[in-house]
């Protein structure tokens, strides 16, 4: 046995190679919580509180997965995105915050309609998709995605959180029609370049699943350009397009939708100031 802050000072100590302070400590009360439900106020009140030689040899089988930069989110197999539970794993990308603020930006724009029908291309866990089902009313939501394996996640997600999706095994660049209007296109796709992959952080760039994440150097727009094509022709009148972009081709990205005749171009920044979101309308 040992007491837990004891065993936190030797965990941090572990971590302190590969994750700075704040963010070891970070990881540490997350598991905590987890899996032992103690919060770092529990903690605090109670400084005498122990682990058992049982719950030691689990938390050291996850430390040295987190020495070897497995994320977090893939060893306790679930994430918070916009305030729900998402189970993760390797067939699918971690939510971002960034994603988050997509989110948020749909929910702006359609929170007093009802009676729409939404798009997420792209789906992976579903988080855009089941985000947004939760915090629309009288709002048809359908997600696509060339994965069956994230599909099969992104279901078990909405039913976890109780959302209703309708989920679409497709490759969106062999399709030549959506064959349905919608109110709203919103999109995700993959859009690092792969010499962008010396930007990527090692637990991201050998953990996540690359079909989600990179394009080929000289065709980097190639899912935006598609999905254009697509929305252009699936939009119904006073329908929108939502991006997440990749940061160094928001000017590219812009010049794109303008040859798809898309109007109203917005461009929005996320939190790290980065331009992360586009929203466009044919009219």
């Amino acid at each position: 046995m040992m007491k837990i802050r004891a065993y936190r000072s030797n965990f941090l100590a572990h971590l302190s190679s590969i994750y700075d302070e704040m963010e070891a400590e970070n990881i540490f009360y997350l598991i905590l919580e987890n899996r032992k439900k103690l919060k770092r106020v529990d903690l605090a009140l109670n400084p005498d509180l122990i682990f058992s030689d049982n719950e030691i040899e689990k938390w050291n089988v996850i430390l040295e997965d987190l020495i070897n930069e497995i994320p977090i989110q893939y060893i306790l197999g679930t994430t918070s995105f916009f305030g729900l539970e998402f189970l993760v794993n390797e067939n699918v990308l971690i939510p971002r915050p960034e994603t988050e603020e997509l989110v948020n930006w749909v929910l702006e724009d359609y929170k007093e309609l009802q009676n729409i029908k939404i798009l997420d291309i792209g789906t992976g866990s579903g988080c855009i998709a089941i985000a947004l089902a939760k915090n629309l009313k009288s709002t048809q939501v359908f997600a696509i995605d060339v994965s069956n394996k994230a599909i099969e996640t992104a279901k078990l997600n909405a039913k976890q959180n109780d959302a209703e999706v309708f989920f679409m095994n497709c490759d969106i660049l062999n399709t030549g029609d959506l064959n349905q209007k919608f109110d709203c296109i919103v999109s995700n796709p993959p859009y690092v370049r792969n010499f962008e992959k010396v930007e990527i952080k090692k637990n991201v760039l050998d953990n996540e699943p690359h079909l989600a994440l990179f394009v080929e150097d000289d065709d980097a727009l190639i899912f935006y350009r598609k999905i254009a094509e697509l929305a252009k022709k699936s939009l119904n009148p006073n329908g929108k397009l939502y991006f997440e972009i990749n940061q160094y081709l928001a000017a590219e990205t812009i010049a794109l939708l303008k040859d798809f005749e898309f109007k109203n171009i917005e461009l929005r920044k996320d939190i790290y100031e980065n331009d992360r979101m586009l929203k466009a309308s044919l009219d």
